[in-house]
């Protein structure tokens, strides 16, 4: 049977290489960065892991769309590997339109119109730095830095939000998200919404003599910004921690032109 994922060397993952297409009547492989299997590697032998495989394959061969593409579905870990990470932001699962979703946390594609929450981000980051929004949507450039961007559940159902809640993506993502907190370099971890912020409460390492900087707020929601999303000031509150820890800033200011 092909794995559900293997390790392939570092240098792969920029140029896309390592993932085979889909075999018929099989999972495809799934690439994760050899640094974070070597750290929550042991997920892959759990039980609730095989049932999360098994239950994604299942849906695959009733002819259901999943996104994102298997090849993204752990692209934010693959972006960002474990002793890189200094700001983690959880999301709560992918965008279930077409063409959104690639593995990034509020990213989208190049090319495709920034969601409402992500304007929502936009808006705060140039309130809280000057910073002008971005004519797109593609985060990959916070990922490169150090930025997390981690949903809660990995795949969704096209057309159906939260349809793949609690079959076992969590525990995986508490698991990396663990991993993280675990590490005593100084890290953000930014909260937003309930969701995001119940996920890390159980998270050893997340307590109140925890090393890092736990910054909470409202979802960036059309329906929650206004309750204390906008005026929080994430970035610069981010930038500063880091600089006082030694562990340098985060360029929040996004590339003009998205490089896919």
């Amino acid at each position: 049977m092909i794995p559900f994922v293997r390790a392939v060397p570092s240098g792969a993952f920029a140029a896309g290489q390592g993932v085979p297409a889909p075999v018929k009547g099989r999972m495809a492989e799934v690439k994760l960065h050899p640094d974070w299997l070597a750290r929550i590697g042991g997920e892959f032998e759990q039980p609730y892991m095989g049932e999360l495989k098994a239950f994604l394959a299942a849906e695959r061969a009733k002819g259901k769309t999943i996104y994102p593409r298997p090849s993204n579905w752990f692209a934010a870990l693959d972006a960002t590997p474990p002793q890189d990470v200094r700001v983690v932001i959880l999301g709560q699962d992918p965008y279930h339109g077409p063409d959104q979703a690639h593995g990034l946390c509020f990213s989208v594609q190049p090319g495709v119109r920034t969601p409402p929450s992500l304007v929502n981000i936009y808006k705060e980051m140039r309130d809280d730095l000057g910073i002008a929004p971005a004519r797109h949507g593609y985060l990959k450039s916070w990922a490169s830095q150090g930025v997390l961007l981690l949903n809660n559940v990995l795949t969704v159902e096209a057309g159906m939000a939260a349809s793949h809640q609690k079959r076992g993506w969590e525990k995986f993502t508490d698991a990396a998200v663990a991993a993280v907190a675990a590490d005593p370099a100084p890290k953000v971890f930014i909260l937003w919404g309930s969701h995001a912020q119940k996920k890390a409460a159980d998270v050893p390492g997340l307590g109140k003599d925890s090393p890092h900087l736990i910054l909470r707020a409202p979802h960036p929601s059309p329906l929650s910004a206004h309750n204390g999303f906008f005026g929080s000031k994430p970035f610069s509150q981010a930038n500063a921690f880091l600089a006082a820890n030694g562990r340098g800033t985060i360029d929040w200011q996004l590339p003009e032109t998205p490089d896919a």
